[in-house]
């Protein structure tokens, strides 16, 4: 398991590759752009950075490349939430939790989906 943390910029175009599958930077630059003014040489060189650090894997096709995540979605997620947990909640989920309900109005949908996972956790399933 790769121990390096994507950043922001990184976690960014994981998030573009993970949802839509391999692309190339123009492809990626496009999405990108559709929220934010991201030059296409930025999004080039974060992309080649990824690559070096092993997040992305690319295939040459004619004279461009086109890239693909080497790290899940889940992996990231939960890697990330660790060291969440660990520096700024002092290892206490219900702290994580307690926050994360707290900062953001739940879906009733959503609240029915965590009543229904702890029941499921006291039950012994998961």
């Amino acid at each position: 398991m790769k121990t390096a943390k994507p950043t922001e910029k990184e976690l960014e175009i994981l998030q573009v590759l993970w949802q839509q599958g391999p692309a190339t930077v123009r492809e990626i630059n496009t999405v990108l752009n559709a929220t934010k003014n991201i030059g296409y040489t930025t999004t080039l060189k974060v992309m080649q950075i990824m690559y070096d650090k092993g997040f992305l894997s690319r295939q040459k096709s004619g004279k461009t490349h086109v890239y693909k995540a080497t790290i899940t979605k889940e992996g990231t997620q939960q890697q990330l939430l660790d060291k969440l947990l660990d520096t700024a909640f002092g290892g206490s989920a219900m702290k994580l939790v307690m926050q994360a309900l707290g900062n953001r109005k739940s879906s009733q949908k959503e609240l029915d989906e965590i009543r229904d996972y702890l029941d499921r956790l006291e039950g012994g399933e998961s």
